[in-house]
């Protein structure tokens, strides 16, 4: 069924793509259309289809640069309506669709390019439609608003032809979110997120803002000291609220030398009152990056949880993806972690890395098992434009990221054998499989600075290079301001990222 009411598919225009496309990218799909708010959603939807292909979406005002083999939709609005013109092989088809309402016009325009995307490819996606909205806090609303839980899988259902699985996950999620965040102060409260952006090396996936510390050793001091001028001023502007939560990312924070770790966290917790903290996270991250000193200073400090996070335990797919440590070293991490009294030690793994099939998740999952972690957070690899993954993909293909229901079905089956459930959710654009990132966890070992980042309910007030503070007001009103992402220009820009913290976080 055609979403124009004709005769035809609108998705005739991706016809014999597959075999023409004898390069990365393929033959480009080409979408043109005069509104710039529903450029986004076209291109996540064409996208999600079509992950192999260059999909690209342009303003009616852009030259024509159609390629003797690209495949072109246009899709144009006018006052209260909206016309559509495809270019199917030579032949131009016109037709008018429905009154130009921009809110339910996005609405059905989705919906109708999704369901004839259906059709053309003979299959579904896992969250239907869903684009730019993380599907626990469409739950997590109507929970508010009353509904029950039949109302809202029906309706995600329904409105977002999102499958039974994943609609029951994402209410599912979003009622222990609920119970998870129930003493978090909201209005007089934040949480502080504290961005060391220094790794040993970069990954390949990575589009974080990441520095080998090899190179910044000598710079390291200085990063700190502008670190602590900004900590300064958050320390005194916010000195009348709770900080609920603190974070310590990066990059790798247990790059730092000890020494360095147990200044930056001496420092933190004299110029904040750690008094109502319900969870002080520092990722340690990287396994060549830990030891037992450092260990030793986080424990010191109270930090009451700790990332070790693998990606996966196949040493050949960790000297693919940039990580130089082995599978042996995750497992002595793991280990000295335990011995230095973390009982909340936190382990990412990510599926659909280069080369791995079914059979190296299973792997990864049964050597997690056996280590027992606390929590666990699985990841669906993402395509991100800043990465080297991109200069990958090309060289090797796309066909060698693989994420499926299977790889899925694994993870979660590993949670449930180490007694942990589903308690955040979120996800991105260009994801393996359209799938999700899910956090799972045993009870009372949840990553409360996870949900409130992507439930976006409190402030959180980010330091450091690349962070990105939110200030959430009562009305639920959202404002971001970001820190430059470069070490050099952030240590010497110092004064301006405060000014811009200062605009954000007075009201004077």
């Amino acid at each position: 069924m055609s979403w124009l009411g004709m005769d035809f598919s609108i998705f005739a225009v991706c016809a014999g793509i597959k075999e023409k496309a004898k390069r990365f990218g393929g033959v480009m799909i080409r979408i043109v259309t005069n509104r710039e708010q529903y450029q986004y959603d076209l291109h996540a939807l064409f996208k999600a289809f079509y992950p192999e292909q260059d999909v690209r979406v342009y303003g009616s005002d852009t030259p024509d640069t159609t390629g003797e083999d690209d495949k072109t939709v246009v899709i144009h609005f006018e006052d209260r309506r909206v016309e559509a013109l495809f270019d199917i092989d030579g032949k131009k088809r016109y037709t008018n669709v429905f009154r130009d309402d921009t809110d339910v016009t996005k609405k059905r325009l989705k919906r109708a390019v999704y369901e004839d995307l259906c059709d053309y490819t003979g299959r579904t996606l896992p969250w239907g439609n869903l684009t730019g909205i993380r599907p626990t806090k469409l739950s997590m609303a109507m929970l508010e608003e009353g509904a029950s839980d039949e109302e809202i899988v029906a309706w995600m259902k329904g409105e977002h032809m999102v499958s039974d699985e994943k609609a029951c996950l994402s209410l599912d999620i979003a009622k222990r979110e609920r119970r998870i965040l129930d003493k978090i102060h909201y209005e007089d409260g934040y949480s502080l997120y504290i961005g060391i952006p220094f790794c040993p090396t970069t990954c390949l996936y990575c589009s974080f803002t990441s520095y080998p510390i090899a190179q910044w050793k000598t710079r390291v001091e200085a990063y700190l000291e502008a670190l602590f001028q900004e900590l300064d001023y958050v320390a005194d502007t916010y000195r009348y609220k709770l900080l609920d939560t603190v974070y310590i990312g990066g990059g790798t924070p247990t790059t730092l030398e000890a020494d360095a770790l147990d200044r930056l966290l001496s420092y933190v917790q004299e110029r904040f009152d750690f008094g109502h903290v319900a969870e002080f996270t520092v990722e340690a991250g990287r396994a060549d990056s830990i030891t037992r000193e450092k260990l030793a200073v986080l424990k010191k400090h109270g930090v009451t949880r700790v990332s070790v996070n693998p990606q996966t335990m196949k040493d050949e797919t960790l000297r693919v993806i940039g990580r130089q440590h082995t599978v042996a070293q995750v497992r002595e991490a793991f280990r000295l972690a335990r011995e230095a009294g973390f009982d909340n030690i936190n382990m990412d793994i990510i599926l659909g890395l280069p080369g791995e099939l079914e059979a190296d998740v299973q792997h990864t999952v049964d050597e997690l098992v056996k280590l027992g972690p606390d929590s666990l957070t699985v990841h669906s690899l993402a395509v991100k434009r800043a990465s080297r993954l991109n200069q990958w993909i090309e060289e090797n293909g796309i066909a060698s990221l693989k994420n499926t229901d299977a790889t899925m079905e694994l993870a979660r089956l590993g949670a449930e054998r180490l007694g942990m459930s589903p308690y955040y959710l979120y996800r991105q654009k260009n994801m393996s499989g359209n799938f999700e990132n899910v956090g799972y966890a045993r009870e009372g070992k949840y990553g409360v600075y996870n949900i409130l980042i992507m439930e976006e309910k409190q402030s959180i007030v980010a330091c450091g290079a690349g962070s990105i503070s939110k200030r959430v007001y009562p009305d639920g009103r959202i404002e971001r301001s970001e820190n430059v992402k470069d070490v050099a220009l952030y240590i010497q820009k110092i004064d301006e990222m405060i000014e811009r913290k200062r605009k954000l976080l007075t009201d004077f």
